[in-house]
């Protein structure tokens, strides 16, 4: 005798599972995916690639990022496939071979994002096929303290608003439109402002990096209403680096802890006022910065575009990489 509930169309039984882009995958099951590829770089190197405050070692660089390398290694080789029909159908042959490939880097203040654009900058040079790989970070292009200062943005740095938008997105499409030369601002961590007259120069890369807080954020409409071309449109492939805020926030801490006994010690730093007063007031600065700055920055604009990113890399509280989500295609 069937049971009425087994006689029930299967969607009446139990709920479908929720439609995803992603395909979600362990740690276990994304480190088998590297398909022997060997390691290049040596402990020495790992640990001079590594943030301050990041716990990254040689394994997290095989179980990881050397699959991920692989897997932008397959991309760039079908991407230049692909750019290649699309010359021959439009009967211009070789028009983009030397276009380069866009990989931004998307994730909160303190996550680990500047390790691991440093990691896959290093890892990507290393494939015969693109030698040349740059990181840019979009630190370059927040407007400097005296704008922010003239606009009421300095409590909002790193906010979209607190960035040059325009220029960054711009040059991000010289870069890819092929352009022998392309500069940008240079921004400095110790005096915490954009350096006068220095320029940062990139020379047609075969693979760029862009790291940054905002580089997922989609374009904002033009004044007449129109949708405009955004950073992200020139991306090939991105990268989110996804943490519970409270961790993200833990490690916050613990990295400004970590600079006020080395960064902050140097006489032209901008946060050395930090050193001269007892540790636990330079701490309630720093909660209050991540409180008041940091965290809404991360939920309003930071975390609602991960969605958007091709691969989300989740860490745990120990930083190390739990999970991962690979958008399918």
């Amino acid at each position: 005798m069937i049971s009425p509930v087994s006689s029930l169309p299967r969607s009446a039984n139990r709920p479908r599972p929720e439609a995803t882009p992603y395909v979600d995958l362990t740690r276990t099951e994304w480190s088998a995916l590297r398909d022997k590829t060997p390691l290049p770089l040596t402990a020495e190197e790992v640990e001079k690639l590594r943030g301050l405050g990041d716990v990254i070692d040689l394994d997290e660089v095989r179980d990881i990022y050397l699959p991920l390398s692989r897997l932008l290694n397959l991309y760039v080789g079908a991407t230049h496939g692909l750019r290649g029909a699309l010359n021959t159908f439009l009967g211009e042959q070789g028009s983009q071979s030397g276009t380069p490939f866009v990989i931004g880097v998307a994730g909160s203040v303190a996550v680990g994002k500047s390790t691991v654009a440093r990691l896959l900058q290093a890892l990507l040079a290393r494939w015969p096929e693109h030698p040349r790989v740059e990181r840019v970070t979009t630190d370059g292009f927040l407007l400097p303290m005296k704008d922010l200062r003239e606009r009421g943005l300095v409590s909002r740095k790193g906010f979209p608003e607190s960035y040059d938008r325009r220029t960054l997105t711009r040059f991000v499409a010289d870069i890819k439109a092929g352009k022998d030369e392309v500069t940008a601002p240079v921004y400095s961590h110790l005096i915490y402002d954009i350096v006068p007259d220095r320029r940062l120069t990139v020379r047609r890369p075969d693979i760029l990096i862009v790291e940054g807080l905002n580089v997922l954020q989609p374009a904002l409409p033009g004044k007449d209403g129109r949708t405009r071309v955004g950073l992200a449109d020139y991306f090939d492939f991105s990268v989110y680096v996804d943490a519970h805020a409270d961790d993200v926030e833990r490690w916050y801490l613990n990295r400004f802890r970590k600079l006020r006994e080395t960064a902050f010690q140097d006489p032209s730093s901008y946060f050395r006022k930090y050193t001269q007063v007892s540790e636990e007031e330079a701490l309630d600065y720093a909660r209050t910065q991540w409180r008041t700055i940091n965290k809404p920055n991360l939920i309003e604009n930071i975390a609602p575009t991960r969605g958007r990113a091709t691969l989300i890399i989740r860490k745990g509280s120990d930083h190390k990489v739990k999970r991962l989500s690979l958008r399918k295609l």
